[in-house]
């Protein structure tokens, strides 16, 4: 499925994504720096009813957050974590295995932690304010 807007559209997308995505839980999101990577989950997020105030995790390494029906969402970026045991340390891998919604950064620092039931998110940045959004979703889907 691909998607390409205009960053004024980023709810309408936003909408159409989580309708695509139906049950799928774990999102691999893959683009360059300045892609808008966390600014496309952080509107994932408000799309699904959280009022929490977000933030990028780069520093955090992970961000939990409540959507409307009080269910959790984790954003990660595992873009400071220089291995897959450094991932492992910081509680990622008890996230992606908890069955709550989870939008990953960087997700080629531990390409072995996402598996068939991952659906991976591939962004390009095609000028200041318009992107292209492929989404893959599990076969399972």
């Amino acid at each position: 499925m691909l998607f390409r807007f205009s960053i004024e559209k980023l709810d309408e997308f936003s909408a159409q994504f989580w309708k695509e995505a139906g049950n799928t839980k774990l999102f691999a999101f893959h683009g360059e720096m300045g892609a808008g990577k966390t600014t496309i989950i952080m509107a994932l997020c408000r799309a699904k009813g959280v009022k929490d105030v977000m933030s990028s995790p780069t520093f955090s390494i992970i961000n939990e957050y409540l959507d409307a029906e009080g269910q959790k969402i984790f954003h990660m970026d595992l873009y400071r974590l220089k291995d897959e045991e450094e991932i492992i340390q910081a509680g990622v891998e008890d996230c992606l295995s908890s069955g709550s919604v989870c939008m990953v950064e960087w997700p080629e620092k531990a390409p072995d932690l996402f598996d068939e039931e991952s659906a991976h998110v591939y962004i390009t940045a095609i000028t200041e304010t318009e992107r292209e959004v492929e989404l893959k979703l599990p076969s399972l889907h």
